[in-house]
């Protein structure tokens, strides 16, 4: 977080008004097209591209969520049998294997049955989110160990499909200054908007700061109060409480945390800059800056390089 003498830097509408839901009420492409798996999913799927059917439902889902900035939506009934398909198609097959041990690939081996089944589920509130596989990992290059969660690969696609409803609504209120886990976004982007801030400012205070073990201590109840504020669907709202209240699975010990989001999970990194948005840069923009008495500035960013390190370890305890 840059804070000195500066307006908001890499920044060409007002804040609040995202760079990618313009984008997506233009009708470009999203940043979000370039997350599609390249593997075919496999299975009977022949009559549901689906591409670009959900490439329109979100562009439609970001133009209302521009035009009603205070309104919270009903976004389940967008996630069908197409959506899903798409969903799978940019979920990883690859990676490590959650507690039930089925891969991506044998996964898609029946995918229009389980994909039926699934959003039956879903919907009727029947779905359990399964517990998540926990292990530890290296943090950099300390002694640190880092917790990760592994999902089971239907609750990465689920969450994936979840995913892909709230992105679009978020994308319309969160900060220009946001960089941390956002499509198309990086943490050497925020490094050159830091720089292009300080230079404007031809010197100031700077301060770095580090939010620790972020995701193993966030309140669940604060994350819902937040979520209900853009999303009223209790379909979403219900799935998203389920993957909280999880149980982790760690050395054959399942146990059931208060506090947290899963680390690892599809969804997490969305549920984070949500919660952040509202409790850390609109606290900034509203409380902090207009208590100034110069100009200032924020940047918030997630390293890009641990999230590759615990992909890698993830797959290593497979």
């Amino acid at each position: 977080m840059g804070v000195g003498e500066s307006e908001q830097p890499h920044c060409t509408v007002e804040a609040g008004e995202p760079t990618h839901g313009i984008l997506w009420r233009e009708g470009k492409t999203s940043a979000m097209a370039g997350c599609r798996s390249r593997e075919p999913s496999k299975g009977k799927t022949s009559d549901m591209s689906g591409s670009t059917s959900v490439s329109t439902k979100q562009r439609r889902i970001a133009e209302l969520a521009k035009q009603a900035p205070d309104m919270a939506m009903d976004l389940s009934h967008h996630m069908d049998r197409e959506w899903l398909v798409e969903g799978y198609r940019r979920t990883r097959k690859d990676g490590a294997v959650g507690v039930d041990g089925v891969t991506g690939t044998k996964y898609g081996e029946t995918l229009d049955a389980r994909i039926g089944d699934l959003i039956e589920r879903a919907k009727s509130g029947c779905y359990r989110a399964p517990p998540v596989r926990r292990v530890l990992i290296p943090k950099g290059d300390s002694k640190e160990r880092r917790p990760i969660g592994i999902p089971n690969f239907e609750d990465k696609l689920l969450q994936r499909a979840v995913e892909m409803l709230l992105t679009p609504v978020f994308e319309q209120d969160f900060y220009d200054f946001s960089y941390g886990f956002r499509p198309g976004r990086s943490a050497h982007q925020a490094l050159q908007a830091l720089w292009e801030g300080l230079m404007r400012l031809g010197g100031g205070t700077l301060i770095d700061l580090d939010i620790r073990s972020y995701f193993d201590s966030v309140d669940p109840k604060h994350v819902q109060h937040v979520l209900r504020q853009r999303v009223r669907d209790g379909v979403v709202r219900r799935l998203i409480g389920k993957w909280l209240k999880a149980g982790v699975l760690e050395n054959g010990r399942l146990r059931y945390e208060e506090t947290g989001v899963p680390q690892g999970g599809v969804i997490s990194p969305l549920i984070s800059n949500i919660y952040l948005h509202e409790v850390l840069d609109t606290w900034f923009v509203d409380e902090v800056k207009p208590r100034m008495k110069g100009r200032a500035f924020m940047i918030r960013y997630a390293d890009d390089g641990a999230p590759r390190r615990r992909r890698r370890g993830a797959e290593m305890a497979n």
